[in-house]
């Protein structure tokens, strides 16, 4: 059994930039609320490391998923077990981010796709969990891309 959740945003800005935002895995402790650490390289076979707060019934907060496909400007893909001991067909899930050009600004699209013999069991908890988690995401690449993000506070500008 598969499932899907996707979901949407539009951005004033163009794919270029947007790209390179999604792909600066070392920033997204700065903006990202979902995805609080991120690092690897973006290569097709590579392995990323991800921390990720709980979500649902997703108690692992550290995710190693696989670089599936990277598109420069246009798509990236991967691939992660979200059950440790990780046990093929028991449950994956796959994420794609996609931008696609419109008139004159650009669609991210986030789309995830649940597979294995747990699908059915988990798929409505992380779809109401995952739903909220994608759209601050959404939002947050949304205000970074488009330079109007919130300056992020430091311990020494509050002393």
């Amino acid at each position: 059994m598969t499932a899907e959740l996707t979901t949407f945003v539009d951005i004033d800005a163009t794919a270029e930039r947007v790209w390179q935002v999604l792909t600066d895995l070392p920033a997204y402790a700065e903006w990202n609320p979902f995805v609080t650490e991120a690092d690897g390289a973006l290569v097709e076979g590579g392995r990323l490391s991800v921390s990720v707060p709980p979500v649902g019934v997703l108690v692992q907060a550290k995710l190693r998923p696989t670089v599936v496909e990277v598109v420069p400007g246009r798509r990236l893909r991967l691939r992660s077990q979200l059950i440790r001991p990780a046990i093929p067909g028991l449950f994956h899930v796959d994420l794609t981010m996609t931008i696609t050009d419109q008139d004159g600004y650009v669609r991210l699209w986030q789309q995830d796709r649940f597979g294995g013999l747990l699908a059915p069991l988990l798929i409505g908890s992380l779809n109401r969990h995952r739903l909220t988690a994608f759209n601050a995401m959404n939002d947050a690449l949304k205000r970074r891309a488009e330079g109007t993000s919130p300056p992020r506070s430091t311990d020494e500008e509050s002393l």
